[in-house]
């Protein structure tokens, strides 16, 4: 599996599930960019604070609660991923609505369940 992968809300915290998410998505394969409140490494992929420039980003699987997402909307709308993964908690009808209008797919889901079940 080789699919590029944006984490927002990717956490330095080990115990984090953002954190533990980087390390399964390197695992499997996935090229992964991660975006954070503070800025450091999860193995080898650097956390940054400031939404770096992408193009073909496969996933981006979202960490931060829906009124943190509002900074990213734009950032995300404009990366045009394949898809975007709402993980528990992090569901938002209004990004999502967003989502839709510019034809980008979205699922509530899990990224390490998915991970373990070869579903990603």
């Amino acid at each position: 599996m080789s699919k590029d992968t944006l984490v927002i809300g990717a956490s330095l915290n080990p115990d984090k599930y953002s954190h533990k998410a980087v390390l399964q998505l390197l695992a499997h394969g996935c090229f992964v960019k991660a975006i954070g409140s503070k800025e450091g490494n999860i193995s080898t992929v650097t956390v940054q604070t400031s939404p770096p420039l992408l193009s073909n980003i496969d996933t981006i699987t979202i960490y931060v609660n829906p009124t943190n997402q509002k900074p990213y909307y734009k950032y995300i709308i404009e990366t045009n991923p394949q898809r975007v993964i709402f993980n528990p908690g992090t569901e938002n009808a209004e990004l999502q609505q967003l989502l839709n209008e510019n034809n980008i797919k979205w699922e509530e889901a899990c990224t390490l369940v998915l991970l373990s079940l070869n579903k990603f």
